[in-house]
Parts: structure tokens; C-alpha cells; sequence
């Protein structure tokens, strides 16, 4: 059954590669003057979408992966010409944090952050960034679980994104980052599409990353310090702001029942408690972010979504 399958698949394909070879040979023997109309034609019915109405109510969400691609068309002409693009990453984070723990912190700040700009949308989260040399491992590469990239693909990637974010309308391009070793990237991809476009358009936004502050803030306003530090990747920032996207994500349950529900002296039970300090830490960011993004377009006075 298994040979028989083969052969039929493999017919499939040969016979959809003759097909496409055949169709490349007629579209070579067409004369210049067909060869224009068929183009004319494509466009004439590319610009008959574009101009189709939407047929059904609009989802209401600010990630773009969510969205049916008429409903960006729409909100982009709508005024929502700021788009964000989040890098995470994928790394160890001691025993209790996922892999994963800067996508989901970016999960709930990208959206907070779009919905109070009031004309932006979140590009799918970059999850994998620059985290060491994979060859020979070193910096988090040496533990399971985390994904690197060179420096030069990540850099890739964040100039395609944008400019594929450009090419469909979008005004101005925003890379906010997570970690501290995705910042430098980002600010060069920004200045090399900047250079590449000849008009300031895209825009790497550091005060999202600005941790010393947050900390200091966390002390003055919401006095609480964190007594001690137990030496791993891991805080009781980074963790109350994970479990406002989901709780398992810090193993809240498992650590419970261990009795070791605590981060650097301090406890995150009851759950209601440290998600309500989660909120505050991080609004304080998302209100900083949105004000340093606003600077650097130029101000915005459109409402919140």
C-alpha cells in the first residue's frame, strides 16, 4: 500500500511539474502584445479586491495574523498606519519560567500598547532571536530548549517585515524588544530601512526595555522590593506580567503545591495579588512605550480602540 501510494504521489507531482512547465512554455511563446494584456487583466482584477467591500462585520483585534487581509485593508485606510513589531526570543529562564517567557510578556504588552495608541496593529511576535553562538554554544545557547539566530538573520528578517508592513500602506514601523539582546539589532534595521527609504519611517523604541526603571518605580510607587535574589534567570516583574497571559507559563500550580510559590523574597499567592501587580508593572511600561512612540512620530491625539 505504501509503495502503491508513492508511485501515486509521485505521479502527482511529476505531472504537476510538466504542467508548470508547459505553462511557462506557453507564456514564453506568447507574443509582447498578449503578454501585456494578461498583465493589464491581472491588475484590472487585483484592483477590483482592493475595491471589494468586506462581507461580513470586522474581528475586533489588533494583531494583524488575526485579521482576514480586507480587514487591514480597511482599518489601513481607516487611519491605522502604525505598525509593531515585537521581538521575543526563546531561552532558558530557570526552573519555573517557559522557554518562551518573553513572548508571552509581549502577548499582553503589544496589545495594551496598540489599543491605547489607537491607530496600530501588532505584527506577529519575532520569537526567535540572536540568544549565542549555536556551533559552539555559549551565552543560553549552552542549556535545552533555547533557538538562536545569527545576528544577520535576525537583522534579515526585521528589515523584510517592515518593509513588507511599508509596501501595504503602513506609515510608520515601531520594533519594541524584550530582551536586552535583541536592541541593537533593531536599532540598526531601523537606521538601515531609514537610510534605504530616505524618510524616517521606521523607529526602534528602547524605553520599552528600560528595566532599571521599572524596578525603581515598582520600589517608589508600589513599595515593593525584592529582598533577595536567588540567582536565576527569573523575577517577580517578569513573572507577575507572564501571568497575566497565563499562569502556567510560571508553573504557578506546580509551585504551589511544592511550597516554593516565591521569587527573589517575595511570594506571587495569592494569584488575584500578584496578577493585580502585574497589571500596574505593566501599564507603567505600555504607558512609557506609548509615550515614547508617540514622540517619535510626532505626537497623536487619535482615541483608544
Amino acid at each position: 500500500m505504501r509503495q502503491a501510494w508513492s508511485t501515486a504521489a509521485a505521479l502527482v507531482v511529476a505531472m504537476g511539474l510538466a504542467s508548470s512547465a508547459d505553462a511557462q512554455q506557453g507564456r514564453r511563446n506568447l507574443s509582447p502584445e498578449e503578454r501585456a494584456r494578461r498583465a493589464a487583466e491581472a491588475a484590472r482584477q487585483l484592483e477590483e479586491e482592493m475595491k471589494a467591500p468586506r462581507p461580513i462585520e470586522a474581528l475586533n483585534s489588533v494583531w494583524i495574523e488575526e485579521l482576514t487581509w480586507m480587514e487591514v485593508r480597511d482599518v489601513i485606510r481607516e487611519g491605522t498606519t502604525t505598525a509593531i513589531i515585537p521581538t521575543g526570543g526563546m531561552e532558558q529562564n530557570g526552573p519555573y519560567l517557559a522557554v518562551g517567557k518573553h513572548n508571552y510578556v509581549l502577548q499582553g504588552a503589544c496589545e495594551r500598547i496598540a489599543r491605547k495608541l489607537g491607530n496600530a496593529l501588532c505584527a506577529p511576535i519575532i520569537k526567535l532571536v540572536p540568544e549565542g553562538n549555536i556551533d559552539e554554544p555559549s551565552g543560553h545557547m549552552r542549556y535545552p530548549g533555547t533557538i538562536s539566530l545569527r545576528q544577520e538573520t535576525f537583522e534579515a528578517v526585521l528589515a523584510d517585515v517592515g518593509a513588507s508592513l511599508r509596501a501595504h500602506g503602513f506609515e510608520h514601523i515601531i520594533y519594541i524588544g524584550d530582551s536586552g539582546g535583541n536592541q541593537r539589532g533593531m536599532a540598526a534595521v531601523a537606521t538601515e530601512l531609514n537610510a534605504r527609504w530616505g524618510e524616517s519611517i521606521a523607529h526602534h523604541i528602547p524605553v520599552y526595555y528600560d528595566k532599571p526603571a521599572v524596578v525603581a518605580w515598582m520600589e517608589e510607587e508600589l513599595g515593593i522590593v525584592q529582598p533577595t535574589n536567588d540567582g536565576i534567570h527569573d523575577n517577580y516583574i517578569i513573572t507577575s506580567e507572564i501571568m497575566l497571559t497565563d499562569p502556567a507559563m510560571v508553573r504557578y500550580e506546580q509551585r504551589v503545591a511544592a511550597g516554593l510559590a516565591t521569587i527573589n523574597g517575595l511570594s506571587i499567592e495569592p494569584m488575584e495579588e500578584t496578577l493585580a501587580m502585574g497589571e500596574k508593572l505593566l501599564g507603567y511600561r505600555v504607558d512609557r512605550t506609548v509615550e515614547a512612540i508617540r514622540a517619535a512620530i510626532g505626537g497623536s491625539t487619535t482615541p483608544e480602540q
